[in-house]
């Protein structure tokens, strides 16, 4: 019996609808050569590439996490695969599963709570001033009344319940 999602909708056949593009694909290597990731993680889009929706175990490869988004390896193929694309749907998912590396998992609370998920701390601050920059960049650190407006779209979608959503494991296999 193939598995179902939270909707009830057949998950391999929603992997298969979003990896369309992949199908294509002649496994040249120019996508994993072009990955400046690939480099120094893991990641091996290639590998990525030939499996997607072709089996839901790519929902917990840790590598589709490791993705940058630069957009090299989609610039670069042959093919004219959507392959970072691909991927996005793929990690969307994933995240409907609860399938979610704990660092993204993270990002996207930091998302949540303040409106940005790079943290503006004290020693940003003074790298900022260092180099000639204001102390707080154009986000809502500095637009204070910005986050009240952020936290009302990030509650519009659903957000914070996708992000808070478990499914037991995260993208590693360890228990959440």
């Amino acid at each position: 019996m193939e598995e179902k999602d939270a909707d009830g909708n057949r998950l391999l056949e929603n992997l298969r609808d979003a990896s369309a593009g992949a199908f294509k694909c002649i496994q040249c290597g120019i996508c994993s050569s072009s990955c400046p990731s690939g480099r120094h993680t893991n990641l091996n889009i290639r590998k990525l590439v030939k499996i997607a929706g072709r089996t839901t175990e790519i929902l917990s490869n840790e590598e589709l996490w490791m993705c940058t988004t630069c957009y090299n390896c989609q610039e670069r193929c042959p093919r004219n695969i959507d392959i970072v694309d691909v991927l996005l749907k793929i990690r969307a998912i994933s995240v409907h599963k609860g399938i979610i590396l704990p660092e993204h998992r993270e990002v996207c609370q930091m998302l949540i709570e303040k409106g940005h998920a790079v943290p503006i701390n004290d020693a940003n601050k003074e790298k900022r001033i260092e180099i000639g920059l204001e102390e707080l960049p154009e986000t809502v650190h500095k637009y204070e009344e910005g986050l009240e407006e952020v936290k009302k779209l990030i509650n519009s979608c659903g957000f914070e319940e996708l992000i808070q959503k478990k499914e037991g494991t995260d993208a590693r296999g360890a228990k959440t």
